[in-house]
């Protein structure tokens, strides 16, 4: 039994020694040497052009470059999403666009979701704050977790950097959980790409008829919102 007991002992010592390295490779290892290793690479993404030019020197390599910064960006929030999705409308077009950043966007999530289990609660604690994260995580343990995750993922300007790590610690399923992000994130993702795509090819009007409907859109979302709540229940129901 004494032996059964040190291996176990043994065993958690090393998990928790694991849990910390991965912490600090998150926290500080992986942020500095992008910004310092790599600040030639960073400094190429001030603009929509320079994206632009930056990944159209990859070739056809291009597309795992776009892959790997809109997993980068969702994981560790280094990179400017919106820049790199204005840009991937004009460099892949709209339709392929869209496919590239959703799949992007699901891997992402999927390293941060399971991460955040992996780390626990309170190896999530250190990196983002307690008061912070444990007001997410209430949140997304409560009745209304899936409205709450689609309305922030569908509403533009809401911080979504924490969204991702609390859905990993909380008692929110996985399944549900990408399926409501991904759909939520679609409108945006849209009306960045379309942006894109009409700003290279010069159709400013198209552009601003985008913008309209965008808008239109988001204010019949706020007009009709309790409609809105029940849909999204039925989606839950058929989910959970």
């Amino acid at each position: 039994m004494s032996d059964k007991k040190s291996r176990g002992q043994r065993l958690r010592r090393a998990l928790t020694i694991l849990k910390f390295a991965v912490l600090i490779a998150i926290v500080v290892a992986l942020p500095i040497y992008i910004i310092i290793c790599q600040r030639d690479v960073i400094s190429r993404f001030r603009s929509y052009t320079d994206v632009i030019h930056y990944l159209r020197g990859f070739g056809i390599k291009s597309v795992l470059i776009y892959l790997a910064a809109e997993i980068l960006q969702i994981v560790v929030s280094v990179l400017p999403g919106e820049v790199f999705q204005f840009a991937a409308g004009s460099v892949f077009g709209f339709f392929p666009g869209l496919i590239l950043t959703l799949a992007g966007c699901a891997a992402g999530e999927t390293v941060s979701y399971y991460l955040a289990r992996f780390l626990g609660e309170d190896g999530l604690e250190l990196i983002l704050g307690k008061e912070r994260m444990g007001k997410y995580v209430s949140r997304f343990n409560s009745e209304k977790a899936y409205i709450l995750t689609f309305l922030i993922y569908l509403i533009p300007g809401i911080p979504k950097d924490l969204v991702c790590y609390a859905a990993g610690i909380s008692h929110m399923k996985f399944r549900a959980f990408l399926l409501l992000s991904l759909v939520g994130r679609i409108p945006a993702l849209c009306g960045c790409l379309l942006f894109g795509d009409m700003m290279m090819k010069g159709n400013y009007r198209g552009m601003i008829v985008i913008g309209a409907v965008c808008g239109v859109i988001l204010l019949l979302c706020f007009i009709f919102r309790k409609r809105v709540n029940r849909f999204i229940d039925q989606i839950y129901e058929k989910i959970s």
